[in-house]
């Protein structure tokens, strides 16, 4: 065995000798080539491999541990299991298998020794033969790897610095090259056929195609920023009035910040439109021209009522989330290279402080407050964020979720973050921060819109087509910086890097940008959408995107976009024209300087300005509010009727915001959580997982009160109480809203299996002694030790769907939602 410094200069010495070796025996000669056992992409090379190595299964992959080689190339970490199904020559490439990890997703390397635990990096030295390798994942995955003792020990430490050089070394330029650099693998792109099924919303059909879907007849599509020199930030396409014209319009980009005016996103079948803008300019000039303009665009096919949706005030900032996402991943991650660890009986309270889920309410919160005025129809909400790229994507897409079973959909939801997110200008570059180099603007924005899409998803199931697999694969996909989607920070940008753009005059068309293929530059590998699915997972894993759900009936007819049968009795005619309202901090009001040319008879947009309502719009508040108080919701089914839901299928679905009701997305943040895998080491299947056993005792405990209850009640045959329920939730904590146990279960019923306790234990003490079948381990260590008290949480059933009656509606008095500062329940 060696140790010491001489094997770290050995090592170190042999590395470039090894990567010659293996680029060598690795030429691009044959697609999926089988190459020491690994089925490698075309241009794919192997740097370092060791055998007789087991990964530690997650107890979504069933736990224990499977054997097979690790390998480690200049794009992934595959890892090959024993007695793997052979594949198809002839089928298509998939970028990572399903126990693959690409290097460019990898955060730390971890390793563990004798009583040691080291943090890998290109410059440290080891001083020991690692026995496990500890792998952290910026997508909130850990995988672990076990080195048999007959594993060559200069296999385990090349392979562990091949990784970490190859983790840390290197441009996303480099690794694009070395995943999609190789001419086959481009002639296989360029060859790929995008999904017909979907809208991509690059072209002024698929908008149009939008308008249709949606009934919104006096929209139409403007190609006044195809250059994008209105604004840089905006797609080529916008939805405006047609009753104005391109030359009005290009007046009404100055008066917003950097260009963002207010545009069409969605309609609801009741008539309301839902629009997004940035925020007003300070110190422009308002011609009277420009006022007209920026009301009719401001107003859109409505001539009485705008509402204008404050989203700065009451939503919390990037840099907000990113704290409270750090924070969240240091809690469910459980770092065994640091010396930090949470209680087991404070998680719960430090889950709350890290206050992800507090923003993951207030995100929710927000768009149900959108969602039930688009309820009310004919009128226009506009969402209005400083520079309309954060925030308002998310409460935007929450809102057509919630109200829009299409958007409910695979190819729906995949529409929808296009429309809302890709062509609408969120920065993913800089917010996912593929470089590294740009941390004051990273912030996982669209991490936190899925979280809420999952929210929705947990309380109605039934309702989505989607899964929540589905939305762990696109949040995994995140962190692979290879697709097109997440690699620009607009569409001007992405037209840029996939494509070079001259310029050429014609007298009736002007200036126009025309593409000139041949001049473009062979070296950039061409980038796939991230929708292409088949190129990351197998039709097996694709199969459970989706589940079947009932078909939504059709809608009523329409005319002009808006309902021509069964119209609503409390449509909001009353008003004034040209009414124009602020909801902020869930109430309405009327600043006279929320549309700075009526602050003042200058047509100046002054700062120095009073907040004061405006008499002559106050009653028009009044009537919103009344008819709001007067709208009837929609009685449910009962449960002996049929499916639970709201009967008009274009109902918002409101999610319940208390404690109890906002889960933790245990299968993202708690998939690779040590903790979650303490108990998973080489175990025999005869044994219980100590979670169950634990259910298994408390269900004994249930039925011996029961029998003792129903005992005392034969005995005592003239008492008048009732006997004791055996569905009584015994583990309830009323001071801080945490339910131990599901409040009822059907008798007779077995054991569920339960999820893995969301505790933080440490890695060297929370196994217990493994039995004698066990397979060897490089050392006996691990295998002893003492025992952690452990805090198990038994929360609500995800799949059962909450009861309409129960349902989240604002207070039709104050028009105030409830708010709640309970406790979240890690479901």
């Amino acid at each position: 065995m060696l140790t010491g410094s001489k094997t770290t200069f050995k090592v170190r010495q042999m590395l470039p000798d090894i990567k010659e070796r293996m680029l060598s025996q690795t030429g691009v000669n044959a697609r999926n080539r089988d190459v020491l056992g690994l089925r490698c992409l075309p241009g794919e090379c192997v740097l370092q491999r060791a055998v007789m190595v087991r990964k530690k299964l997650t107890a979504r992959e069933g736990r224990g541990w499977l054997s097979g080689t690790l390998f480690c190339t200049h794009f992934r970490v595959a890892f090959v299991p024993q007695d793997s199904p052979k594949l198809d020559d002839n089928a298509d490439p998939v970028l990572l298998g399903d126990h693959d990890v690409a290097l460019a997703a990898i955060e730390k390397v971890v390793v563990v020794g004798p009583n040691r635990t080291k943090l890998v990096t290109p410059s440290s030295s080891l001083k020991f033969t690692p026995e496990e390798l500890v792998l952290y994942c910026r997508d909130m995955r850990v995988i672990c790897f076990l080195f048999d003792r007959l594993t060559p020990d200069t296999q385990v430490i090349e392979i562990t610095y091949t990784i970490a050089k190859a983790a840390k070394s290197g441009s996303v330029l480099s690794f694009q090259n070395a995943a999609l650099g190789s001419v086959e693998m481009k002639q296989f792109l360029s060859n790929r056929r995008r999904d017909a099924h979907m809208n991509w919303f690059e072209s002024a059909s698929d908008w149009e195609q939008e308008l249709e879907r949606c009934g919104a007849t006096s929209w139409r599509v403007s190609s006044v920023n195809d250059r994008f020199e209105m604004s840089t930030s905006l797609p080529r396409f916008i939805v405006v009035p047609q009753k104005v014209l391109d030359t009005e319009l290009k007046k009404s980009f100055a008066h917003f910040n950097e260009g963002r005016i207010p545009r069409w996103c969605w309609r609801h079948p009741r008539g309301s439109d839902l629009l997004r803008m940035a925020s007003f300019q300070n110190n422009i000039y308002h011609e009277k021209d420009d006022i007209r303009n920026l009301e009719m665009v401001l107003f859109g096919c409505q001539s009485s009522l705008c509402v204008v949706v404050e989203l700065g005030e009451e939503l919390p900032s990037p840099a907000d989330i990113q704290l409270a996402h750090s924070r969240l991943r240091a809690l469910c991650l459980g770092d065994i290279s640091t010396s930090v660890s949470v209680p087991d009986d404070k998680w719960l309270s430090t889950l709350e402080t890290t206050h992800w889920l507090d923003y993951t309410r207030s995100c929710l919160r927000k768009a149900s407050e959108v969602a039930c005025l688009l309820r009310g129809g004919h009128l226009t909400v506009a969402l209005q964020e400083a520079e309309d790229r954060d925030m308002s994507c998310v409460v935007s897409s929450l809102v057509q979720v919630m109200c829009d079973p299409h958007c409910r959909t695979q190819h729906g939801f995949q529409g929808l973050v296009q429309k809302e997110w890709v062509m609408a200008g969120h920065r993913f570059c800089s917010r996912i921060n593929y470089r590294r180099d740009n941390d004051k603007e990273e912030a996982p924005v669209f991490q936190l819109f899925l979280d809420c899409v999952w929210q929705l998803w947990s309380q109605y199931p039934s309702r989505f087509q989607l899964t929540d697999e589905f939305l762990l694969a696109l949040h995994d996909s995140i962190q692979l910086p290879l697709f097109s989607s997440f690699l620009a920070n607009s569409q001007r940008e992405r037209c840029k890097r996939s494509q070079n753009l001259g310029q050429t005059y014609t007298p009736v068309n002007g200036w126009r940008d025309v593409l000139h293929p041949e001049s473009s530059d062979p070296s950039d590998p061409p980038l796939p959408p991230v929708w292409d699915w088949s190129l990351q997972y197998s039709k097996s894993t694709q199969d459970r995107f989706t589940q079947p759900v009932a078909p939504t009936p059709p809608l009523q007819p329409l005319l002009n976009g808006n309902l021509n049968t069964n119209p609503d009795t409390h449509r909001l005619a009353d008003t004034i024209p040209g009414s124009v309202f602020l909801l902020s901090r869930g109430t309405f009001s009327c600043p006279a300087n929320l549309l700075p040319w009526r602050s003042g008879s200058s047509g100046v947009y002054k700062k120095s300005h009073r907040r004061a309502l405006s008499s002559e719009n106050v009653p028009g508040l009044e009537r919103l509010l009344k008819a709001w108080a007067l709208t009837d919701f929609p009685q449910a089914l009962t449960s002996t009727s049929g499916p639970q839901g709201p009967l008009d299928p274009y109902e918002p679905l409101l999610p319940l915001l208390m404690g109890p009701c906002m889960g933790l997305w245990r299968e993202c943040y708690l998939r690779g959580a040590l903790h979650a895998q303490a108990f998973s080491h080489p175990i025999s299947a005869n044994h219980l997982h100590p979670v169950e056993r634990l259910a298994q005792e408390v269900q004994q405990l249930k039925d011996k009160l029961a029998e003792v209850s129903s005992s005392t009640d034969l005995t005592t045959p003239t008492g008048t109480s009732e006997p004791r329920r055996t569905d009584t939730n015994l583990n309830q904590n009323t001071n801080n809203g945490t339910f131990l146990f599901p409040s009822s279960r059907p008798q007779g019923s077995g054991v569920q299996r339960p999820a893995p306790p969301p505790t933080s234990t440490n890695h060297q003490t929370s196994r217990g002694p493994p039995p004698a079948s066990a397979p060897p381990s490089r050392s006996a260590h691990k295998d002893t030790g003492g025992s952690n008290k452990h805090t198990f949480l038994f929360g609500h059933s995800s799949g059962t769907e909450i009861r309409p009656e129960q349902r989240y509606y604002p207070a039709p008095n104050n028009a105030k939602l409830p708010k709640s500062n309970g406790p979240s329940l890690a479901s």
